[in-house]
């Protein structure tokens, strides 16, 4: 067997490059922990029940969705609950909802999501709060999960605010392993809410299977993902190390995904905190 239970022999695929974490954690202990992060500020309706389960929250920062009341309210919420905060920038594109491919220079890129990131971190320091992560939405995360000139604008444009927070990245890829190289803090993410390739990449919206609704599904997957460190696609085990498990809060039943994942989760004995106090 080589690295991570991996068989000797069988190519790696965009999963199967893990977490320095979680590889480091998995010889030390068998108490499995993971953070469960959902994308907030986005009109879903769907916030304070999200709140009240989770453990750290990406507020949409008005360039996809979200406004300076909505993104206040947010942040004073999360930080009753004692729910980490961060930034969910995206590209300029709220007719799109951020979900639309975009070109753009990387100075553009760098000098947008810098500014996001800056709007929610002064609403967290109005509420005595800070920032922990910072989490891409939709078109901007996942064109950089492949795209090494889109992360180097994203990694400059979080030393620009605050070069100690930690970055949400798919979990292996190039994003993920371009964002070590350059010095910054990166928490691989694993979707609990989302299907996925065989080749380790997200199915893209609107293509059967994209999107999981069914609470049941998203909690079995969930426990796997943090105790197996594997998500299976067509019958076949991918092995994935993932510090984050992600929900969207425009998923169909959110609340109702979410609550059975951290009932699951813990019943399975993993612990479920916010990144900051393992990463």
């Amino acid at each position: 067997m080589g690295c991570a239970g991996i068989p000797t022999g069988v190519p790696p695929t965009l999963l199967e490059r893990s977490s320095p974490y979680v590889r480091a954690m998995s010889t030390m202990t068998r108490t499995a922990v993971i953070d469960l992060n959902a994308d907030l500020g986005e009109g879903a309706g769907t916030d304070n029940e999200l709140l009240a389960v989770i453990t750290s929250a990406n507020v949409a920062c008005g360039a996809h969705a979200g406004d300076p009341e909505t993104i206040t309210s947010v942040v004073r919420t999360a930080q009753a609950l004692r729910v980490a905060i961060g930034a969910h920038p995206s590209f300029p594109d709220r007719a799109g909802f951020g979900r639309r491919p975009m070109v753009l220079p990387s100075a553009q890129v760098t000098d947008t999501v810098a500014a996001q990131i800056q709007l929610v971190a002064d609403a967290a320091h109005k509420v005595g709060a800070r920032l922990q992560h910072v989490k891409p939405h939709g078109a901007l995360y996942n064109q950089a999960a492949s795209d090494p000139d889109l992360t180097r604008a994203i990694g400059e444009a979080v030393r620009r605010v605050d070069a100690s927070l930690i970055i949400l990245a798919l979990a292996g890829s190039v994003m993920a392993d371009l964002l070590h190289t350059m010095g910054l803090r990166v928490a691989h993410e694993a979707f609990i809410d989302r299907g996925y390739t065989e080749a380790g990449t997200l199915v893209p919206r609107g293509q059967p299977g994209a999107v999981i609704t069914d609470p049941t599904g998203a909690a079995a997957r969930a426990v796997q993902l943090a105790t197996e460190r594997t998500v299976t696609v067509t019958g076949r085990p991918i092995h994935i190390e993932a510090d984050t498990l992600c929900l969207h809060g425009d998923t169909p039943h959110a609340p109702a995904l979410a609550q059975a994942v951290r009932r699951s989760l813990e019943g399975a004995g993993v612990r479920v905190a916010r990144l900051d106090s393992f990463l």
